[in-house]
């Protein structure tokens, strides 16, 4: 009965779209069928089979459009402007180019519209260019539309719907489908990099004794400063910075530049949006020598209402937000700053955000803070996530993500594994570094961020290992071969992750101020953050200065001129004269009243992930310094 309901739905919307149908008496001959790739979930072979879906099941779905021309030659033409020395380096197109040239014509969306309006589904809008016909109806007539079967699984715990087998469509329209989101329900959905030890705006803030700047205060006491406190394996410890500002990050890897981004807007995408962003980010720069957003330099656009709130937590969202938007202004205090807060942390929402940074065509630059492990992203999604990178790279954009704060993932998934989308080769990673920030300004020493937790014993005299907590995300792509701009730099036949490096550390961390909610109120306050979220924005602060300096022409897709360019990243070889810093903490996160707690969270303890001379896992190929902020000539 299945197949004789999907022959009947490819027949009648082949009519529709205008090809003939040879009949020969009673029967008729099936149209040739094209077949979507790596639209039935890998899971699917290992999961429990359940049984057909309920046919009156509610299906929300989602047809991808393929670029006009093919995705080969939108993949060839973003390596050609994006490489230094080829003959179309930097010719990229405005977004009505794109259009012209690879967009996908209102034509095809009809034809998909006809198709799916014929095989019973009713058509609930179009995505920003184009990009995909979004549709909803029952489980039989998804079924008929798709030439699959959708079946129910148990599947990492939970009862989902899934294909038994791959959508096929009538060859004369799936040539235009990309692919087919949203009959695969698993759960999937991204969370913010940065390690909050809070979750804000709940209220949190760093204890005393901390160093104004990195060594300033020996741990040799508590903070009585009478009190001793035990050496960490044979060493005194400085006490953690209280955080660092922005006049010590540009010092630090700016240098004497006396660019600061000016003429160049760098994009931010999180879910939700703070709604204390612009009085917070003012706020903070007048407090810590930034200087006041100028009328209109710092922009808040959601993406649609918002939703899924009990599942993705917006509050800890707006502290990513908060870090950001501080980081980037940080490192460019004249750069213009446009967030983009999507509906809800899922892939959709966040595709819709993207898509809206690349529609609107105004950021050359375009920093993310999110993600998920490999292992729960699905081919479909990373088809529709790279053809935005891509139409915003030939619009001259460039995407840079956090590489993950989990390490190796094995103690959070029990698998070895990459960042999604971090590990895409369309996109830069960016790992990160514990960063030691001297009294005049300059790096001492930085090493791979990795850390385990040592607690103070009750008596007070030793120190207890608690373990792992946290660490730059990096490793080996299970999706991606290696890039043409990683030959020479790695080993491996795969993609590896990260590209660059920098400060993430939590115990070397930025401060950043955010409006919070305590115990006696709610108010603007401040506290010290890290995670590679604060490596991304950096690495983007930094990067609109190399954008400035080149006339603001954009810059595509970075790794080309990142490997290229070896000599404007510092390789970071190995652990620094520091094992840790010791680290004081409120016991109750907000003040004194309920005693003080003592860790020593050490450095270049990254899971299985080892700083190596020359390109790494922890790191990439190392951390940029002042040549990265000149743009090569063109």
């Amino acid at each position: 009965m299945h197949k004789r309901r999907i022959t009947a739905a490819l027949i009648a919307a082949t009519t529709v779209t205008g090809t003939a149908i040879a009949a020969t008496g009673s029967a008729q001959a099936q149209p040739a069928t094209r077949t979507i790739p790596h639209t039935q979930p890998a899971w699917t072979a290992h999961a429990q089979h359940l049984g057909a879906a309920r046919s009156n099941a509610v299906v929300r779905s989602r047809v991808y459009l393929a670029p006009k021309g093919g995705v080969a030659a939108l993949k060839s033409f973003v390596t050609a402007v994006s490489t230094p020395g080829s003959a179309q380096y930097q010719h990229f197109l405005t977004h009505r180019q794109y259009l012209a040239r690879f967009g996908t014509t209102n034509r095809t969306v009809r034809r998909v519209e006809s198709y799916l309006r014929a095989a019973g589904l009713h058509v609930t809008g179009v995505g920003t260019d184009n990009h995909y016909v979004a549709a909803r109806g029952t489980v039989a007539a998804s079924e008929q539309a798709f030439g699959t079967t959708l079946a129910v699984y148990r599947h990492d715990g939970r009862v989902v719907r899934a294909p038994a087998h791959a959508v096929t469509l009538p060859a004369s329209l799936g040539a235009s489908v990309l692919t087919v989101t949203g009959l695969n329900t698993a759960p999937h959905r991204a969370a913010p990099a940065s390690n909050h030890t809070n979750a804000a705006p709940a209220g949190f803030r760093n204890a005393r004794p901390c160093s104004i700047y990195y060594g300033q205060i020996q741990a040799k006491y508590q903070a009585d400063y009478k009190t001793p406190l035990p050496k960490f394996k044979h060493q005194t410890l400085p006490y953690a910075p209280c955080g660092y500002t922005g006049p010590q990050y540009r010092a630090a890897y700016e240098g004497n530049s006396k660019l600061d981004g000016s003429g160049i807007t760098v994009a931010i995408t999180d879910a939700y949006a703070a709604p204390t962003i612009a009085k917070d980010a003012n706020t903070y720069a007048k407090q810590h020598g930034d200087g006041a957003y100028a009328p209109g330099q710092l922009t808040q656009t959601v993406i649609g209402h918002p939703r899924k709130g009990k599942i993705c937590g917006p509050t800890g969202w707006y502290g990513e937000e908060t870090l950001d938007v501080e980081a980037v202004h940080a490192m460019a205090p004249g750069a213009d700053i446009h967030y983009y807060g999507a509906r809800s942390c899922f892939d959709n929402d966040l595709l819709d955000a993207l898509a809206r940074v690349v529609s609107d065509d105004t950021a050359q630059l375009v920093t993310n803070s999110w993600g998920d492990v490999e292992e729960a992203e699905t081919a479909d999604a990373i088809a529709a996530y790279e053809q935005v990178f891509m139409q915003g790279e030939a619009e001259g954009m460039s995407f840079m993500f956090s590489s993950g704060d989990n390490g190796d993932e094995l103690q959070n998934t029990g698998i070895k594994q990459a960042d999604y989308p971090t590990s895409d080769p369309y996109v830069t990673s960016v790992g990160g570094t514990s960063t030691a920030i001297g009294p005049d300004g300059s790096i001492e020493f930085q090493t791979g961020w990795g850390t385990e937790k040592y607690s103070l014993s009750s008596d007070g005299k030793s120190w207890q290992p608690v373990g792992f907590i946290y660490g730059a995300g990096g490793g080996t792509s299970a999706l991606f071969n290696r890039p043409t701009y990683q030959d020479g730099f790695t080993s491996s036949a795969a993609r590896q992750v990260p590209d660059v490096a920098m400060d993430a550390d939590p115990t070397t961390g930025m401060l950043v101020g955010e409006t919070q909610q305590f115990p006696d109120g709610t108010y603007y306050d401040e506290y010290r953050i890290g995670g590679t979220s604060l490596a991304s924005p950096l690495f983007a602060g930094m990067t609109a200065l190399r954008e400035q300096s080149g006339g603001g022409a954009g810059l595509g897709l970075l790794n080309e001129q990142i490997y290229g360019n070896s000599s404007a990243f510092d390789d970071v070889a190995g652990p620094g004269p520091d094992k840790g810093n010791v680290r004081v903490d409120y016991a109750n996160g907000v003040d004194g009243s309920d005693g003080l707690v003592y860790s020593v969270r050490t450095f270049d303890q990254d899971s299985s992930l080892k700083v190596t001379p020359g390109y790494d896992l922890v790191t990439g190929i190392g951390v940029p310094n002042q040549k990265w902020t000149q743009a090569p000539a063109s």
